[in-house]
């Protein structure tokens, strides 16, 4: 297990270090906060340029491809390797997202574009060269500028299937590995393996109002193995004109995905980070009242760098509480990646709402699970306000899952009703004591909600006992 560092429920974006697209000063540590951590850092100190590659149709789909440039920097205590042809650089790949209506989604992905050699710049602040030109390590301090047209050379970009986002292992790409790749010619063209965004998500003229974002991040075995790895993506802004091309627009924020974004443009929205055994989640949730006596819940759950990845994501659904307008999104995959894309399934029973992949890991390992550095989106409407609660990320590749606090529907009843019939009695307390001891999400008789059923449950219940409101 690897030892990690929770950033906790966030309210703003601002956190995240802003840094401009010609110098920055970076900061070292897990997520952008200041927790030293030695060995290799990599993070994207800054995405410079974009390069636009037009348009073309997948699946009867008109889609645009793009790609954006990532400057990297070596934030940590020793060199990074930067290897060309082998298992020990870098790969990094590209993703776009839109915040509107309230909601942010993952509107398109790239391949990973696999590191060759490193520059020795200082976007980052001092940098001690690991040698001259462009050797093979990065050197303390020093940064490397990948260009939007470097990252969207289509035979250097790879699988994001083939590498483990947890240990930062993939295989070397030398020529026997890049054999076994899809071809470009046969998936999609100039579109292949590129960073493709539909092109109705893209229309000034459909997505009045939105705010679009542009994320890299960098994945490296060395930085992963030095427990460094929750801090390599970053996020800037981004404009669309008439013509589909593409403005980047204010600073890089460093050290971040762009889910944290989502509370700038909504700030009624919270952010939550967790750990699961393998790697990190981040959930972002927003409550709205709809005026009509139902709730919008809106919830964004972010797979930084998790290889067990997510099969499930689930909600507790107190009893007497209506929800409809259920709804999930996903992102596609492209270009040959073997992933299935069929949508997740949604159920309303048990105690709770449940977005659920419609295959196990058994079953089908390329079903299509919440892999790593992806985005999915879960809403309903509810017809009780909110209440902090605890929701689960299912886990894909093993059994088990990871809790989350956040803004889940309230329980209509009073504390303690288990069985909501407006009497707190005997029934209610067998229910406690049944429950007792750990109690995973959704447990009704968890009436503090922190995950154990104890005498706090139980003093809860017997402050209630008997009728009346």
């Amino acid at each position: 297990m690897k030892a990690r560092l929770l950033l906790g429920t966030l309210s703003a974006a601002g956190i995240a270090l802003s840094v401009g697209q010609m110098s920055a000063t970076a900061v070292p540590g897990d997520g952008g906060t200041s927790n030293f951590l030695a060995g290799p850092d990599v993070i994207v100190g800054a995405i410079p340029d974009v390069a636009s590659y037009g348009s073309g149709t997948v699946g009867g789909v008109a889609m645009r491809a793009y790609a954006f440039g990532s400057d990297s920097c070596n934030i940590g205590t020793s060199q990074l390797g930067w290897f060309a042809n082998s298992a020990n650089h870098p790969v990094i790949p590209q993703n776009a997202y839109r915040i509107k209506n309230g909601r942010i989604e993952q509107i398109g992905m790239s391949w990973m574009k696999y590191g060759f050699c490193a520059l020795q710049q200082t976007l980052c602040g001092t940098c001690t060269p690991a040698g001259s030109g462009c050797p093979s390590l990065l050197g303390i301090g020093c940064s490397d500028p990948y260009t939007a047209s470097l990252n969207g050379t289509q035979s250097s970009l790879g699988p994001r299937s083939k590498v483990n986002p947890t240990t930062g292992v993939f295989p070397a790409d030398t020529g026997t590995e890049t054999a076994t790749w899809p071809a470009v010619s046969s998936n999609g063209g100039s579109m292949a393996r590129r960073l493709q965004i539909r092109q109705d998500d893209l229309n000034p003229t459909l997505n009045t109002g939105a705010v679009y974002l542009a994320e890299c991040q960098y994945v490296h075995p060395e930085d992963a193995s030095n427990n460094n790895d929750n801090n390599n993506a970053s996020y800037r802004l981004f404009t669309v004109n008439a013509n589909y091309g593409i403005t980047l627009t204010g600073q890089t924020f460093q050290q971040k995905p762009a889910i944290y974004h989502y509370t700038t443009v909504v700030p009624t929205a919270t952010i939550t980070a967790v750990d699961a055994a393998d790697g990190r989640y981040i959930v972002a949730c927003n409550v709205s009242n709809n005026g009509n006596g139902t709730y919008r819940y809106e919830y964004a759950v972010h797979n930084l760098n998790s290889d067990r990845a997510g099969a499930s994501f689930s909600v507790p659904l107190p009893a007497n509480v209506t929800i409809t307008n259920a709804g999930f999104k996903d992102i596609a995959y492209h270009s040959g990646e073997a992933y299935d894309g069929t949508d997740w399934t949604f159920s309303a029973s048990g105690g709770q709402a449940k977005w659920q992949c419609t295959q196990t890991f058994a079953q089908n390992p390329r079903a299509n699970a919440l892999r790593w550095s992806s985005l999915y989106n879960f809403w309903f409407d509810a017809s009780v306000p909110a209440a902090t609660g605890n929701g689960s990320i299912g886990h894909f590749k093993v059994a088990g899952s990871t809790a989350v606090s956040m803004k889940v529907p309230s329980n209509p009843c009073r504390a303690g009703d288990l069985d909501c019939n407006g009497i707190v009695d005997g029934a209610d307390l067998g229910g406690v004591l049944a429950a007792w001891g750990n109690c995973s999400a959704p447990c009704a008789a968890d009436l503090d909600g922190n995950g154990v059923v104890n005498g706090a449950d139980l003093g809860i219940q017997l402050s209630q006992w008997g009728t009346g409101i």
